[in-house]
């Protein structure tokens, strides 16, 4: 009984409170749900050699380690073969590796850049080493920049066999500042009078406020292409000083609308849900089956001075018990915020609620829809 006079209290408090959840938008910056056409980062890739390591470097196995150390080697006039000078070589000291790094937009020549380097062989750890000179190319082939210097992991390896131990993962490592910019994207920002703006989530009614919001601050210089992208006239005293105008865009106040939308986590039993979710009234019945099985073990003793044996004996015991099932009312517009808290204040668990709502929805009184991750 109590926990039906909380249920229905808060049912009370539901009717009267759903209405406000409703009148509320927050508005947020053209900055952070768009961004301008063509500002993008580009990524960059290069093969090279890692040396200086203190016997953690590839086997002797590795092939194209030992036939990119023999090419470096050529490279610096240093005849190698690799069949005769195979034993002269410390292998276990080189190697080979992958280098990616991202080019920012309107970067420069001469600007550094971070890399990644991680091993592509059977090396045990990088730590330590330096990189060599490495070309980074981007998807079109051109190089845009070249890395080198020192590698850090943050982790290490110690020990051999099953007595090793290992913190993080020695195999992949960084260096800061590592790479020079030696050829940037061309920009061409506004050049050709006009911009475009991408939207994060494409939505119709998005893109229309946003078209609204640009041409009541600078007239009919906006209008939405599609319900993803909206093209910019920019005004001629802006020409100029297209950077200004971008700023003062991306300052503009809009109400973003989203799809109303429940994402389900049935592994952790999360739910995350838009304010915007309402249902039609509806009736929930949920009930509960407990099974228990236990198992008691006796033991038989036989009397003293008796050529009797003890015996052990194992007794299960099956207990099944239903719980009594209660029937809600939700009442039409209740905001699923407050369905999931009514559910909760009578005894349902994160992973019934998401059951309910399932069932909720193949009802066809939620609207909304439903995301399993």
């Amino acid at each position: 009984m109590k926990k039906l006079f909380l249920f229905l209290t808060l049912i009370l408090c539901i009717s009267f409170t759903s209405t406000m959840v409703f009148a509320e938008s927050a508005t947020t910056r053209i900055k952070d749900i768009a961004k301008v056409q063509g500002v993008r980062s580009n990524q960059l890739v290069g093969y090279g050699l890692v040396i200086g390591l203190p016997g953690t470097g590839d086997s002797d196995k590795i092939t194209p380690m030992i036939n990119s150390t023999a090419a470096m080697l050529r490279t610096f006039g240093v005849a190698v073969d690799v069949g005769e000078d195979a034993e002269k070589i410390k292998y276990k000291n080189i190697a080979v590796v992958m280098v990616t790094a991202t080019l920012p937009p309107f970067i420069r020549e001469g600007d550094n850049i971070d890399i990644t380097v991680s091993s592509m062989g059977d090396a045990k750890s990088i730590q330590g080493g330096t990189l060599l000179q490495t070309p980074l190319r981007a998807a079109n082939g051109e190089v845009y920049a070249v890395a080198q210097g020192a590698v850090s992991t943050g982790g290490f390896i110690a020990g051999n066999g099953s007595s090793g131990t290992q913190k993080n993962f020695p195999t992949v490592g960084t260096t800061v500042n590592g790479a020079i910019v030696e050829r940037t994207v061309e920009d061409d920002l506004g050049n050709q009078g006009s911009i475009s703006l991408s939207l994060s989530n494409a939505d119709f009614t998005t893109a229309s406020r946003i078209t609204n919001a640009i041409n009541s601050a600078y007239g009919n210089i906006a209008h939405a292409a599609n319900p993803g992208r909206i093209d910019i006239r920019v005004p001629n005293y802006y020409r100029a000083n297209v950077v200004e105008f971008v700023s003062r865009i991306e300052e503009l106040s809009v109400t973003p609308d989203s799809v109303a939308k429940i994402v389900f986590n049935e592994r952790t039993g999360t739910i995350v849900m838009g304010g915007n979710v309402t249902v039609d009234e509806c009736a929930i019945t949920q009930g509960g089956l407990s099974i228990s099985v236990t198992r008691d073990v006796d033991v038989s003793q036989p009397a003293p001075f008796s050529y009797g044996t003890t015996m052990i004996t194992k007794t299960e015991n099956v207990d099944v018990e239903e719980a009594p099932s209660s029937t809600i009312v939700m009442p039409p517009t209740t905001n699923i915020n407050d369905i999931v808290g009514a559910l909760n204040a009578v005894g349902a668990t994160p992973r019934d609620c998401i059951s309910i709502l399932q069932a909720m929805k193949a009802a066809g009184a939620i609207h909304a829809v439903l995301e399993i991750i």
